[in-house]
């Protein structure tokens, strides 16, 4: 009888482990970078099945000799092999618009299956040409059809706060996860002095403050950064491009999304888009560094076939979100799968009674 639930249980751990890596996995949202297209307190289901499975990613361990362990040190038992990673054919590939879970491109002292994985909405993909204006996405020089709730971030500047505004940002869904209980607190604007409140907010609510009388003014917050690719190497190297571009968050671009099978011609203005692509993604030898350009083998690297497809994701919280405008475009090998559907929805802040988001749960991901 033991042997038997023994055996049953190895067999359910083994089942729910294939499941897991073949076809759906949980996750949760610990942060507010999706807001409101997904809440923090989110349970959702991931769909692997939509883009393919892939195989693992993560070194195999090769035992070594005993002479070579003599020679090696005690603390080298083993050798580490990457084989070459495999996806296996899904329902479609990852369509603009698609929110996707993904490993996180920066974390290069680990596989990529064993990284973070981050979740954000997938902007631009392969072939594209992206750009920013004002907030505005466009590609390829249209306007583009962005879905789900984007939030900007802007300052409510108000004449005298009290408990009737914190009751409107209540009323309206605004939350400060900063904040213990969520509420936004009253703070100056850093270009008058006056008092308000700093608020993330979809355009649809913040069409409503603006109609307030209280509001003196409702004004987009500016965040003055340095992104990619005049940082080309996020928080790995000190590789930067050798002419800044000075981007913003709400001003981007334009930025080709790389595409496989596609040649570049790599010059000090565009080698610095590229680099991690030539340097990390493709697991090419030799690369470094130098002078504004792309080095092989000591050598500046003039031209270069993409070998993978890329995309360019972004958080729905416009102003909260470390996405692809800081550490550039995902690889197709990183992609984890699509987000499906919310099972379940808790509210950090709310009491007991009030806890789940019943109108949240099985709601379907656009």
């Amino acid at each position: 009888m033991v042997r038997e639930w023994a055996n049953s249980l190895i067999f359910a751990v083994v089942a729910a482990t294939l499941l897991r890596w073949s076809a759906v996995e949980a996750y949760t949202i610990p942060s507010e970078s999706m807001e409101n297209s997904l809440m923090v307190g989110d349970y959702l289901f991931v769909s692997k099945l939509h883009y393919g499975p892939i195989t693992p990613q993560t070194p195999l361990q090769v035992p070594l000799t005993h002479q070579t362990l003599w020679e090696k040190g005690p603390q080298s038992y083993s050798d580490l092999i990457q084989l070459p990673t495999f996806r296996f054919p899904g329902f479609s590939s990852v369509q603009r618009n698609d929110i996707v879970v993904f490993h996180v491109p920066h974390e290069q002292q680990r596989p990529a299956d064993v990284r973070t994985n981050l979740i954000k909405r997938c902007i631009a993909v392969a072939g594209d040409t992206l750009a920013i204006r004002h907030g505005e996405v466009f590609l390829n020089g249209q306007p583009g059809a962005v879905a789900g709730h984007p939030q900007t971030t802007y300052f409510l500047e108000v004449a005298a706060p009290n408990d009737e505004i914190v009751a409107a940002l209540h009323a309206q869904g605004v939350v400060d996860y900063r904040e213990p209980d969520g509420i936004p607190r009253v703070s100056a604007n850093p270009a008058t002095g006056k008092p308000g409140f700093v608020i993330s907010c979809p355009a649809e609510v913040a069409a409503y403050f603006r109609r307030q009388p209280y509001a003196k003014s409702f004004t987009v917050v500016q965040y003055p950064m340095q992104l990619f690719p005049d940082a080309a190497d996020f928080d790995v190297s000190q590789a930067a491009s050798a002419t800044p571009n000075q981007w913003q968050l709400d001003d981007y671009g334009p930025l080709p999304v790389p595409k496989k099978g596609q040649s570049i011609t790599l010059t000090p203005a565009n080698a610095a888009v590229y680099y991690k692509i030539v340097s990390q993604y493709e697991h090419n030898i030799g690369i470094t560094w130098k002078d504004g350009m792309i080095q092989q083998n000591g050598q500046p690297l003039t031209r270069y076939t993409i070998k993978q497809n890329y995309y360019f994701m972004m958080g729905d919280n416009r102003h909260n979100s470390e996405d692809s405008r800081f550490w550039g475009f995902v690889p197709e090998d990183h992609i984890v799968g699509k987000a499906i559907f919310v099972w379940l929805s808790i509210d950090p802040y709310a009491d007991f009674l009030h806890k789940v988001r019943w109108s949240r749960l099985f709601h379907s991901i656009s």
